[in-house]
């Protein structure tokens, strides 16, 4: 008998939230409030995106915002078509490769700073998809900001331990004022910010990315000795990008491409497929060891061929393959834990691009946030923003609210490596969006249209934990019928592996993080396996897991968003 209060068949601490008309599952409970009440006002599904994803600004300032970049999926069900718009802004122009190779790329502060191309995809998707006026889709965010939020524990324990916010001045006067970081329940106002979003509203993108506000954000950086430029901002574009695909035991899945680490998601449910998951049981220390190994293959492939494709050739349709999925799954041994090298996908798409050698990697969180929506008519979003590791730079630009990334965090600096730093150039990007269909889905990049119906939509911050996790509850799902909460609050693991982490500076130790809930037996079964465990408290992963599933004979909407952060489902 299931010991939890809304356990099915495992365990589950909260209810599966259930609607008709829509859904929204966001990483704080005000921005799930924000997007859901456009929904009822008769908003469409990217319509009530723009406004959770201004509202996160806000509420949750450490996860992402207007100073950072991201990804929104949107399946349009009237088309049947997957759009992807990619909001991942460059290194600035003035980047030198010598200077940051001599005194390395710093984790906070000025010289971390890249392009900010977030707001452009806000209003390149409000411009293609919305029905709603910006004005009322900003209005919440505008009023949180204006008027002021209580903070969080979770928000009141990531600024106190910043310590470049609670000191920098422009930081400092908004998050901790005096110096002293807000205990949970204080007041946090945002007021510059509240003016820039007006500003937006009425200005536009060219407020952003050549107005007042540009040259706000350029004086303040080149006053710190910082990058950034106004032909910086002008030349960020967002992208319109199909997306890429496999099918997983008759379903559908949908990832971004590269920048995006999507098509590792996709290489792992390749590898993955070629075992009998179900036969291995769910939890136990074979199906771990075999997932962790599928997940070492797929990272090592990224470590030596993906970068930014306007300036690589990456052999993305020879990754995500079938049949290189099975001569990969080839080397796992079931007994033991391995070291792979790269393999050879451009075999098996007929290219014949170079690649990159392989360099290290490390562990480092990052803190995106990640929120999905279904309205009534039946379209989606999957939506990603971050501006890198928590707070970002740790740096507001001067008195526009707007708290600057440090995504410069993620370059390598060797010249030989794929993905090495260079003016102008996408680094490769954590962030994958996630939608599953019943059968054959939409048309994608190497694939034909389909008539499969949507079945799930899901995502989550946490770095290269991402595709991971993404992974994990996938196959709770799919292969043992769990619900979105039970998959959601399963114990999770997470893999770090030399040298395919992504931030700086590029090591790590070779470790199987896992949540303590995991049984003693299967913890010793995985160290007989040559894995060397790192022990985390029961609830300790990375990410922030949001998931809504399609009932394919009612159309009812089920949600569910990880309690291991101020995630919140709100259904209608």
């Amino acid at each position: 008998m299931v010991q939890s209060p809304h356990g099915v068949k495992f365990e589950s601490n909260r209810p599966v939230v259930m609607g008709r008309n829509g859904m929204v599952c966001a990483g704080h409970p005000l921005a799930a409030q924000a997007g859901m009440a456009i929904l009822q006002k008769g908003g469409n599904a990217v319509d009530a995106a723009i406004a959770t994803a201004a509202a996160l600004n806000v509420v949750e300032p450490n996860m992402s915002g207007i100073g950072g970049d991201g990804y929104i999926m949107i399946y349009n069900k009237a088309q049947n078509k997957i759009d992807i718009c990619n909001a991942t802004g460059a290194a600035p122009y003035a980047t030198d490769l010598a200077r940051y190779q001599a005194d390395g790329i710093p984790q906070k502060g000025i010289l971390s700073v890249s392009v900010p191309g977030l707001l452009d995809g806000w209003l390149a998707a409000h411009e293609k998809y919305a029905s709603l006026k910006l004005s009322e889709l900003f209005a919440a965010a505008i009023d949180l900001a204006d008027n002021g939020f209580p903070v969080s524990h979770v928000l009141s324990r990531v600024i106190a331990g910043d310590s470049l916010l609670c000191e920098f001045p422009t930081s400092q006067a908004i998050f901790a004022p005096g110096g002293k970081p807000p205990a949970p329940g204080q007041i946090i106002y945002q007021k510059n910010l509240a003016k820039t979003f007006q500003a937006i509203v009425a200005g536009g993108r060219d407020e952003f990315y050549q107005g007042k506000t540009a040259e706000a954000m350029v004086k303040f950086c080149q006053e710190q000795g910082g990058l950034l430029s106004m032909k910086d901002l002008a030349d960020c574009r967002s992208r319109w990008e199909e997306p890429i695909s496999t099918t997983y035991k008759g379903y559908s899945v949908y990832e971004a491409p590269p920048n995006s680490s999507g098509h590792v998601l996709l290489q792992e449910l390749n590898i993955v497929e070629q075992f009998d998951l179900q036969s291995l049981g769910r939890s136990t220390a074979e199906s771990i060891h075999m997932m962790v190994e599928a997940k070492k293959l797929a990272f090592i492939d990224r470590e030596a061929f993906m970068a930014d494709p306007d300036h690589t050739d990456v052999p993305t349709l020879g990754l995500i393959s079938k049949e290189y999925a099975k001569e990969r799954a080839k080397l796992i041994d079931p007994d033991q834990a391995s070291d792979p090298t790269h393999g050879d996908p451009r075999v098996f798409e007929g290219s014949s691009g170079g690649a990159g050698r392989v360099t290290a990697g490390s562990v480092q969180e990052e803190d995106t946030t990640c929120f999905v929506i279904v309205d009534r008519w039946g379209n989606a979003v999957c939506q990603l923003q971050s501006i890198q590791s928590s707070l970002g730079s740790s740096l507001v630009a001067g008195d526009t609210g707007i708290l600057l990334n440090n995504r410069m965090t993620y370059w390598h600096l060797d010249p030989d490596h794929v993905d090495c730093l260079q003016p102008g150039k996408r680094v490769r990007h954590t962030m994958n969006p996630v939608m599953v269909f019943n059968g054959d889905g939409p048309a994608s990049m190497g694939k034909a249209e389909g008539n499969g119906s949507l079945m799930l939509v899901c995502g989550t911050p946490g770095a290269d934990t991402q595709v991971q996790t993404n992974m994990q509850v996938i196959t709770h799902l799919i292969d043992f019928g769990m619900t979105v909460a039970e998959a959601v609050e399963a114990p999770r693991w997470r893999n770090s592996h030399s040298p395919t982490e992504s931030n700086v500076p590029h090591t790590c130790d070779n470790l199987l993080h896992m949540e303590s809930r995991f049984a003693p037996d299967v913890r010793q079964a995985l160290e007989i396996r040559g894995h060397q465990l790192n022990m985390m408290p029961d609830w300790g992963a990375q990410g922030s897991e949001m998931m809504i599933q399609v009932d394919s004979e009612s159309g009812a909407l089920q949600g569910a968003a990880d309690p291991r952060r101020d995630g919140y489902a709100i259904g209608w």
